[in-house]
């Protein structure tokens, strides 16, 4: 009996560690992954906030833009006064210039006419600057000038305003000065050859034409500027840098000092 017993015992042995073993190779993979998801659970949020700050900039960039667009489309229209005028040219010349040289520069308001109160037309709003306008065009006869120049901002606009003041100018003649399709010598040309009262173009050109003597100011009574209408994308002549650069540079190349003499009146419509 004692050696059966005995025989027992290291049976019972090997049956009390079999089970001890299953549960060893049971926890062994059991307790990898959970020591992976620790791992992975900082990466994960440390990888997501980039990610998310990143969209959150492109979305307020994308805000940005609308909030300009929707600035635009919302500011109730405002006719412009001579006031525009003079803080545009000091803000343009402010860093450039010389405080004796910005007063040459400014403009008194005896220098510009009427403002438009937007209610008018353009045939009426020069039918009240210009009440002696038959007899001023009768009176011109000089070549290479023009009594009235009007200055907008493109080609298109300027075939528009050439048909809007049909009631106002009569029997007058219009010269087209922008660069579309229209060469500068052939411009030059018709100025040297034919009288014409009215100019009405671009600020680049005009500019080119004085600069190059085919255009001559001496005559010119009125300059009007463009200065209300807005384009496709809601800018007005002054909000195109480009526009605004060349007709800051046309009035100081000779208008504003016309204007301080008394010869030329400037008007804004």
């Amino acid at each position: 009996m004692c050696h059966k017993k005995a025989l027992q015992d290291p049976s019972d042995d090997e049956a009390i560690e079999k089970p001890s073993d299953k549960t060893a190779i049971h926890q062994d993979p059991d307790s990898k992954p959970a020591v992976k998801k620790k791992r992975k659970q900082p990466t994960e949020c440390f990888l997501s906030q980039p990610e998310e700050k990143q969209e959150s900039a492109v979305k307020a960039k994308k805000r940005k833009k609308k909030k300009i667009s929707d600035v635009l489309e919302k500011s109730s229209p405002k006719p412009g006064v001579p006031e525009d005028l003079q803080n545009l040219l000091s803000q343009h010349f402010g860093a450039k210039r010389s405080v004796i040289e910005i007063e040459e520069l400014k403009l008194s308001d005896s220098c510009f006419l009427p403002a438009n109160d937007l209610t008018h037309s353009f045939s009426s709003y020069l039918k009240e600057i210009c009440p002696k306008w038959a007899k001023l065009r009768k009176n011109h006869k000089e070549k290479k000038s023009v009594v009235m120049l009007v200055i907008c901002s493109s080609a298109l606009r300027s075939l528009e305003l050439i048909k809007s003041m049909t009631a106002f100018k009569g029997d007058c003649r219009v010269l087209k000065l922008f660069a579309k399709h229209i060469k500068i010598k052939e411009q030059i040309n018709m100025l040297e050859k034919g009288v014409f009262h009215i100019g009405v173009g671009t600020p680049g050109r005009i500019k080119a034409l004085v600069e190059q003597d085919g255009l001559c100011l001496n005559s010119t009574k009125y300059m009007i500027l463009d200065w209300n209408w807005r384009d496709q994308k809601l800018r007005r002549m002054m909000d195109i840098p480009e526009i605004k650069k060349e007709t800051i540079d046309l009035l100081e190349m000779s208008i504003i000092k016309l204007c301080r003499e008394g010869s030329v009146k400037l008007g804004l419509f």
